[in-house]
């Protein structure tokens, strides 16, 4: 080969290594404030600031305390938010989820009062609420009931609607959640609603460190009936479609990290935005390889654009506050 020719080669990708400009211009994936989704746990109580040994600097808010994480929200440009609810009572049907004076309920309208520049999804689930901490209701012999679980999600998530919801978002992972809760905002009126389905979410050890913040543990058994199986890849693309066939908006893949793959597959093959939950044992990993020494804070921002080249539109995240301090 010329060697004049492979210089002139070498010098035009130094080029465009060296050029901040240049390289700014032709990056293929950026993150924006409009990409990032912010967790907000509340809870029943007055005077409540909480966190937990697992997840530092994620706090339990009650109401009259909410403003302080919403004033650092809207100081920094972050106007979307995923809201979690933790009751004072729990029963065997999850009743305070779909209480019209819930927590989140409460929480929903208090936001939106606040500011109405806040978008506000909400969390519909039942394991927060429900004494034995299953996503659905039981049946005699301990097992999740799917059917009769499905009417109930269904009215949590008009009642969150009710109070002020932009967007749902089922966590649950019963079948036939997404058609029949899309069936119950249709009939209330509530066509304009949009559903994040949590369509690929993954039974995963990675979600140790939210069970202990939400409360929200099994108290015996586990989610892998209903959770999928991280062994598997192949049925993504069914399942996700299967969503959106009832009705889902958007799609999630959960966890994010070691899912970076399913998320790949599914950009090329669905045509629905997708968000990924960067979840609660993910970031007490980075966490804590930061506040050790071991790696530098930028990892948090290397992650996020590997979520976005993978396919992400959408990123759910405990960092957003620190991503928009340091790079937005």
């Amino acid at each position: 080969m010329d060697q004049s020719y492979t210089c002139d080669v070498t010098h035009r990708f130094r080029r465009l290594r060296e050029n901040d400009n240049l390289r700014n211009m032709v990056r293929e994936n950026h993150l924006s404030i409009n990409d990032l989704i912010t967790p907000i746990f509340v809870v029943e109580g007055q005077n409540i600031k909480s966190s937990t040994e697992a997840m530092p600097e994620v706090y339990r808010y009650s109401l009259d305390r909410l403003h302080e994480e919403l004033d650092e929200l809207l100081q920094l440009g972050l106007h979307q938010v995923l809201l979690f609810g933790i009751p004072e009572q729990k029963d065997s049907v999850g009743s305070g989820a779909y209480d019209e004076n819930g927590i989140v309920q409460k929480a929903i309208r208090y936001v939106k009062s606040y500011s109405p520049k806040f978008y506000v999804i909400t969390d519909v689930c039942l394991c927060q609420y429900t004494d034995h901490g299953h996503c659905g209701i039981l049946t005699d012999s301990g097992c999740v009931d799917n059917d009769p679980t499905l009417a109930l999600l269904s009215k949590i998530a008009v009642s969150h609607v009710k109070s002020g919801a932009d967007m749902v978002a089922p966590s649950d992972m019963m079948d036939g959640r997404i058609g029949a809760m899309r069936q119950s905002l249709d009939r209330e009126g509530f066509t304009y609603i949009p559903i994040m389905s949590y369509a690929i979410k993954y039974h995963s050890s990675y979600y140790g460190p939210f069970r202990a913040i939400a409360d929200s543990s099994p108290k015996q058994g586990s989610r892998s009936s209903y959770q999928m199986d991280f062994h598997n890849s192949k049925d993504v693309i069914d399942v996700a479609k299967a969503s959106i066939d009832q009705g889902a908006d958007l799609i999630m893949v959960k966890p994010a990290m070691m899912y970076l793959d399913i998320l790949h597959e599914l950009n090329g093959s669905i045509n629905k935005p997708l968000v990924v939950y960067n979840v609660s044992g993910e970031y007490a990993l980075l966490y804590q390889g930061i506040k050790s020494g071991f790696v530098n804070e930028s990892i948090v921002y290397e992650t996020m654009i590997g979520f976005k080249r993978a396919g992400a539109k959408l990123i759910i995240t405990y960092f957003s506050k620190l991503i928009a301090e340091k790079w937005l």
